[in-house]
């Protein structure tokens, strides 16, 4: 018996001891190819060297004082945030789900600044946000929101990329609208990227009655579909962006950055973190993103899964059970024509660890660090587990 909670009943019957860049490797030193990367999260890879001397360089310093204090490490790694996003201001999280949690606040503040006291937001149907009460009810997953009914209020859900739904939840409900949130890339949601239209059309209606635009780029940001950020791909910039995934490289930080009309909702008492932006996850988040700039890793992100989505063309896109092949930069999705969760662990037996989306979607989330040599590996691989699945 253990007294570890059964939160994950069903963990693949491996465990890994070190890592190497796309390799892990488990007890019996065995090595498999890492296509998933903690969720994208480790961009860089595992053992990253220069993450791994900035953790015992800080570590030995200063871990933590709390925002009681000036924190010099938040400057720079703040200002290198805004810059690569064309925002205006930064400020942490813990997490992916706290950062969006912060722009939930954000949008209920913005309201109520505005007279209005029940705002909606707009979100999608498919849509993940994250797992706490706020981010669950934003969430467009009945799913997940089981059994923890009263969802909070305030949010009406439309399916993605459906302009029509968009047009009639306006006509009806604008004046209590404040703002749209969404996904540039659906990941839970099975790999679904939005349409450029749709997205400029919800631009157009945040412009036009002075709503947010909250872009939740926790796992399609800092480079993962080939720019630094999704939105930047359709020429578009959002008035709240949360990061977070590759920014910590697997040490928990996250980011929620505001521009115009977003900036200085939060005043002093609306908000705060003990540990949020602490000396040691900001030397270690600057590290990943100055990592990624040295290197040109957004920009090899981008040829790198131009490549890999021809090499499954070519191997798998005449596959019988294959419907479809989507995705952006390292941010790849396969859909089958049947249920698929057994597959990963079909994955292990040819030593390549991926996830299942949806219920039929593959997942693939490779490290930016990824190389040409690696790309047949992972298709053929992935070919003989697809074979194997009854």
């Amino acid at each position: 018996m253990t007294a570890l909670m059964p939160i994950y009943p069903n963990r693949l019957p491996i465990s890994f001891t070190r890592g190497d860049g796309v390799w892990l490797f488990d007890e019996k030193n065995t090595a498999y190819l890492d296509a998933l990367s903690g969720i994208a999260v480790c961009g860089l890879g595992h053992a990253h060297p220069a993450v791994t001397k900035t953790l015992c360089d800080q570590a030995e310093k200063l871990l933590h004082t709390s925002n009681t204090y000036h924190v010099p490490e938040q400057v720079p790694l703040a200002d290198t945030l805004a810059r690569l996003s064309g925002m205006d201001e930064v400020f942490y999280a813990n997490s992916g789900a706290e950062a969006n949690e912060a722009a939930l606040k954000l949008a209920r503040l913005y309201a109520h600044q505005r007279g209005i006291d029940r705002p909606l937001l707009i979100t999608m149907e498919k849509s993940f946000h994250g797992r706490t009460m706020g981010t669950l009810s934003a969430s467009g997953s009945a799913r997940l929101q089981q059994g923890f009914e009263p969802l909070l209020e305030g949010f009406v859900h439309i399916p993605f990329n459906d302009l029509s739904a968009l047009k009639r939840v306006i006509a009806t409900q604008s004046d209590r609208i404040i703002g749209i949130m969404l996904e540039p890339i659906q990941g839970d949601g099975g790999i679904r990227e939005v349409n450029a239209d749709f997205f400029e059309a919800i631009r157009y209606y945040c412009d036009e009655h002075d709503w947010l635009l909250i872009a939740d780029e926790i796992q399609t940001g800092l480079g993962r579909t080939g720019a630094w950020f999704a939105y930047q791909h359709y020429g578009i910039l959002p008035d709240i962006v949360t990061v977070a995934k590759t920014l910590g490289n697997g040490f928990p930080i996250g980011a929620y950055l505001t521009r115009g009309k977003a900036n200085g909702l939060f005043t002093v008492g609306k908000h705060g973190s003990t540990f949020a932006g602490s000396p040691l996850g900001c030397a270690v988040a600057l590290t990943v993103l100055e990592t990624l700039e040295k290197q040109s890793l957004v920009a090899h992100a981008q040829q790198m899964g131009t490549q890999l989505m021809q090499t499954l063309q070519e191997k798998l896109g005449q596959h019988p059970r294959i419907v479809a092949l989507r995705g952006k930069g390292l941010m790849i999705g396969i859909e089958l024509d049947r249920p698929c969760r057994e597959l990963p662990k079909i994955g292990l037996q040819h030593r390549l660890l991926f996830n299942v989306v949806s219920d039929r979607t593959i997942r693939l989330l490779p490290a930016l660090i990824l190389q040409e040599e690696h790309l047949d590996l992972i298709v053929s691989r992935l070919t003989a587990a697809i074979n194997e699945l009854e």
